[in-house]
């Protein structure tokens, strides 16, 4: 079955014959009308995938069909065609919305070229909307303290410079990919696209795909051409969150990638080059990787050129406060709601607490208070239990020495409950957390849960 549908409206009938016939050869379903008012009709009723649209019809100039076109279809591809050869009619019709032009007579190959260009470059336009719309913008970066002027003005250093490779560290909540947002806004490469992927949200066989792109039957299950995130992001950034959970495999072609930009889809026969700067991001710690052969040290060089290091909310000292005010004013708009207010004790709390889920973990607890609580005073009878409970942090450096370690055990008892309710079924324990298969069982290995568990998926 064709999948890609184009339109011809021109008065030539035995041109729309041929045309119709030599696009059918290549897979590409085609009908055709000949006049403007037929066209605009037939767009309404059987909207094609692109428009091949003559500049001289029995009714109307085809400059005017496409005007009215534009009026009701404003991203229909339409490609210009004309006998004439007149350069000013092509600049009219680029002005108005054609994506590109051809000159009668033309040859196959030049009208099939054109077709599959514009497609290719209205449906990479299309994603890179898609994407800006997804995962720009969003809250700023906030806080008054002295290492949050100092995190701040480093990112705009940053920003500003050629540098190409940034290496975001941070425990998990710390706004990575926040800053890794603020870097690029502030850049000089703003106006393109800013493309976030999760290395540990996709299955393993899926992620080089998901990256450099794949041609249409590459893979069992490759029924379109997929466009990487990759070639979305070229003059943009390419922001790879949580990088320590990239597969080995493909570590190396991630590499070759940095060297020299040089990149291939799967199953295509030519390789592409990207201009993309990347900044990735971890929790983990990739140097102590390395030496267990996790991660290879020559990706971490590469990436490893500007390393900027987030720090914890709870060393952020008052920004929790005015984090969570600015959190309760944007749920409040989002709500229609007044916003929530905090008791003298909530605020001395949120000053003390350690917050190991750091600024997620406060938005969270926000946005919870914000719905349930509307436009009231929150108490610390309206706090999660374990945070009323937990000692203060005078001193705080044996509390901040164990975090780690509490982390881990934090994250072992959601393993095991989640393993424990999936039947001991890895794949569906995944994704009750949300996370992949390959992603959860590099967990257990981390932890030491991967004995005694059942394999099954």
């Amino acid at each position: 079955m064709a999948d890609i549908s184009v339109l011809i409206i021109d008065d030539e009938v035995q041109l729309v014959r041929s045309v119709v016939f030599a696009l059918k050869g290549e897979g590409i379903a085609a009908w055709g009308v000949h006049s403007g008012a037929e066209g605009l009709d037939e767009i309404e009723r059987r909207p094609p995938d692109l428009v091949l649209l003559d500049q001289r019809l029995p009714d109307m100039l085809g400059i005017a069909v496409l005007e009215q076109l534009r009026k009701r279809q404003s991203t229909l591809p339409v490609v210009m065609i004309s006998a004439h050869g007149d350069t000013r009619a092509a600049v009219q019709a680029v002005k108005a919305g054609a994506s590109d032009y051809l000159t009668k007579p033309f040859e196959l190959d030049d009208l099939i070229h054109v077709i599959r260009t514009t497609l290719e470059r209205e449906r990479l336009a299309a994603e890179v909307a898609y994407h800006r719309k997804s995962v720009v913008g969003g809250d700023g970066v906030i806080g008054d303290s002295p290492i949050m002027a100092d995190l701040i003005a480093t990112v705009a250093r940053i920003a500003a410079s050629s540098a190409s490779r940034v290496l975001l560290l941070g425990e998990s909540g710390t706004g990575k990919g926040l800053v890794a947002r603020s870097i690029h806004n502030q850049s000089s490469r703003a106006r393109g696209a800013f493309v976030e992927v999760n290395c540990a949200s996709l299955p393993e066989q899926l992620i080089e795909a998901e990256l450099f792109g794949a041609e249409k039957g590459a893979y069992t299950g490759a029924h379109q051409r997929r466009v990487g995130l990759v070639a979305l992001a070229d003059g943009g950034t390419l922001f790879l969150d949580e990088i320590g959970e990239l597969p080995l495999a493909l570590q190396a072609k991630f590499l070759h990638f940095l060297e020299n930009g040089n990149y291939r889809a799967i199953g295509a026969t030519q390789g592409k080059t990207a201009d993309v700067r990347i900044v990735a991001a971890t929790n983990r710690d990739l140097a102590a990787d390395v030496k267990a052969g996790r991660f290879r040290e020559d990706l971490y060089y590469r990436l490893n050129v500007i390393q900027l290091r987030l720090p914890a909310l709870r060393e952020r000292g008052g920004d929790a406060l005015d984090l969570a005010r600015y959190f309760a004013r944007r749920y409040a708009a989002e709500s229609g709601c007044p916003p929530v207010s905090f008791a003298p004790e909530v605020e001395r709390l949120f000053a003390s607490y350690s917050w190991p889920g750091n600024v997620r973990e406060l938005k969270n607890l926000i946005e919870r208070l914000t719905i349930l609580h509307p436009g009231q005073t929150a108490t610390p009878a309206e706090l999660p239990a374990d945070m009323a409970r937990e000692p203060r942090m005078a001193g705080g450096d044996d509390r901040r020495q164990s975090l780690p370690d509490s982390l881990d055990a934090s994250e072992r008892v959601l393993l095991t409950e989640a393993l424990a309710r999936a039947g001991g079924q890895k794949g569906r324990a995944a994704e009750l957390l949300g996370i992949s298969r390959h992603a959860f069982k590099r967990r257990l290995q981390r932890l030491g849960l991967m004995s005694g568990n059942r394999s099954s998926s």
